[in-house]
């Protein structure tokens, strides 16, 4: 394993000896601990820099790795720390885009993972950075904030970019805890949300202990996942994620 191969197992891959899915960022629950919000036609860092600045300087968030795209637009990479389900992962990034880009058109936005409503417990998610663009032939690169400014009209490398400079612009990014997403998606208006490993555990009758800190987050995600799937604001694809999690409550 190379140190640009540690730096995207580090930040966004699923737990080291799990099976990769779809373009190896989603683990077999249809987990992701990379979240993608990506704005195009046309690519512009001065307006995509304000989810960059704000989750650091609003939600008190590390920064994410900026990546353009080797078509035409800038991504921005968030890590977790620990994976979870498609649908917080859309409501956090849909929150950001009211929040920061309200005057932007939702057609230039790309919000991924994002569940597949052509086939069923499939998750799309983009391409792990850096690859080839078959459409183009230019090449997807994380770059540095200062660089990204100079992308605007070209948001692509010409050729592959060196493993060591990739890893080195990964090298100082940290991951988003649990707490910290659940802080930050309370603060974008996602109220009494827990952010939940993928579906909520069951846990059977006789080992719940509602007033222990596990039996509060238990309930919390079960809450969340409502809201979700109750929201007629939310996308149809998410709520049919979200009522899915729920399925093993039906009886309760």
């Amino acid at each position: 394993m190379n140190r640009l191969q540690s730096e995207l197992q580090r930040l966004y891959l699923p737990a080291a000896g799990t099976e990769h899915g779809q373009s190896g960022l989603v683990d077999p629950q249809g987990r992701v601990r990379a979240l993608v919000l990506e704005l195009s036609r046309p690519a512009d860092w001065d307006e995509l820099s304000r989810i960059w600045r704000g989750v650091q300087d609003d939600l008190d968030l590390p920064a994410p790795a900026i990546a353009v795209s080797g078509l035409d637009g800038f991504q921005l990479w968030f890590s977790l720390l620990e994976p979870i389900a498609v649908a917080p992962a859309q409501a956090f990034l849909q929150a950001l885009s009211t929040r920061y880009l309200a005057d932007v058109a939702p057609k230039r936005l790309r919000l991924m993972p994002l569940a597949d409503a052509a086939a069923a417990a499939q998750v799309q998610h983009v391409r792990c950075v850096p690859a080839e663009q078959e459409k183009t032939g230019y090449w997807s690169a994380f770059v540095t904030a200062e660089l990204a400014p100079l992308f605007a009209d070209t948001p692509w490398i010409d050729s592959q970019p060196g493993s060591d400079g990739q890893a080195g612009v990964l090298r100082g990014l940290l991951s988003i805890s649990s707490p910290a997403l659940a802080a930050a998606m309370r603060q974008l208006g996602l109220e009494g949300s827990v952010v939940p490993d993928a579906a909520p555990k069951i846990i059977p009758m006789a080992q719940r202990q509602p007033e222990t800190d596990l039996g509060v987050a238990h309930l919390s995600a079960r809450r969340f996942l409502q809201q979700v799937m109750n929201d007629p604001s939310v996308a149809l694809a998410l709520r049919i994620e979200a009522a899915k999690a729920l399925l093993p409550y039906s009886d309760e």
